[in-house]
């Protein structure tokens, strides 16, 4: 394989081409543990010369934290990268170990103020809601942010872990480009619902944890046992106990397909996602999180890979038998309300 540039693909009816791989950032300030500052901003240059020009990022990854670590590569590159960031993880102040869903009026625009010094901006390419306030009415919310377009503050709106009635009622607000939410080999409940929805409205889909947290590549098999005690993967119940065990036995298939395509497992993974935007009729731009150059590189690489419907039909069993379910509580996520 080369390191040839991915191809782009226009994120929403009208907004700017993207590669059709983006990259989530969280991981090189915040949630997987310790993690090496010079190479994580090693991959982004990278990242940006195999043609990924979608960053994501969020208020809520540690505290602000992640949007600074960002801003300068941002500042470098402000014409050739798409920024996309999230509010609505709000830290309550009298517990800075909590998080607390607020999709306010009042809130959203404390927030993108906020993103926008942090991030050192003069306008947010893709501003997404995090997780949704079921006690506030998503008319007023997207309202608020249709606000935020018309004042220059925001240019394209997102949505993440949405229902498919979510999005519409969204959508006849403002125009939506993209409906974030976790999509994979491990984690298909969107494509009941949300997925058609998106197609018949002009949005794009961005898959996060597209390698399963990791899971999916091998790279660890229980998150107790393997991981560093700061990495929050040790607090999800299917990398835990008994269902890490019985999820481990799953990637036999994943790596068949690898062996005979002469890949890796996350190779594989990733061009599964890849190959939804054909299954489903609609543009699917994954952001796989890495703060590695060797892994960018691969991530990139399985852009090229085209499963056979062999590999496909090999795969297809896998996400009905995954065990636990992907948060511990799945209330906040699409499939908890649909």
């Amino acid at each position: 394989m080369t390191n040839g540039k991915i191809p782009a693909v226009r994120l929403g009816d009208d907004g700017p081409e993207v590669g059709v791989q983006g990259l989530g950032c969280m991981g090189m300030s915040f949630g997987y543990g310790p993690t090496d500052a010079d190479e994580a901003r090693a991959t982004l240059e990278r990242a940006l010369e195999l043609g990924v020009t979608l960053y994501d990022t969020a208020d809520a990854y540690g505290a602000g934290e992640n949007e600074r670590f960002l801003a300068p590569f941002f500042k470098a590159h402000r014409d050739d990268v798409v920024i996309a960031t999230k509010f609505a993880l709000a830290i309550p102040p009298d517990d800075p170990t909590r998080r607390i869903i607020r999709n306010d009026p009042p809130y959203i625009r404390q927030a993108v103020e906020a993103s926008l010094t942090r991030l050192d901006v003069d306008v947010i390419d893709l501003y997404y809601m995090h997780r949704r306030d079921v006690n506030v009415p998503i008319e007023e919310t997207v309202g608020v942010m249709a606000e935020l377009v018309r004042e220059g503050k925001v240019k394209q709106l997102g949505l993440s872990e949405v229902t498919a009635s979510e999005l519409r009622t969204a959508q006849a607000v403002h125009p939506i480009a993209a409906v974030q939410s976790e999509w994979s080999l491990f984690s298909r409940d969107i494509e009941a619902q949300v997925v058609p929805a998106a197609r018949e409205l002009g949005v794009t889909l961005v898959p996060y944890s597209p390698l399963g947290r990791g899971f999916l590549t091998g790279s660890f098999s229980n998150a107790e046992t393997d991981l560093t005690s700061g990495d929050f993967r040790r607090q999800q119940p299917r990398f835990t106990g008994e269902n890490a065990a019985a999820n481990a036995a799953l990637l036999e298939p994943v790596r068949a397909v690898a062996e005979s395509h002469g890949v890796s497992l996350g190779q594989v993974a990733l061009a599964w996602v890849q190959q939804q935007a054909a299954v489903h009729g609609q543009p699917v731009v994954p952001i796989p999180g890495t703060r590695k150059v060797s892994r960018i590189e691969e991530n990139t690489a399985a852009t090229r890979i085209e499963l056979t419907k062999e590999d496909l039909a090999l795969l297809e069993p896998i996400a009905a038998q995954v065990a636990g379910d992907r948060y511990a509580d799945m209330r906040f996520t699409s499939a908890g309300r649909e």
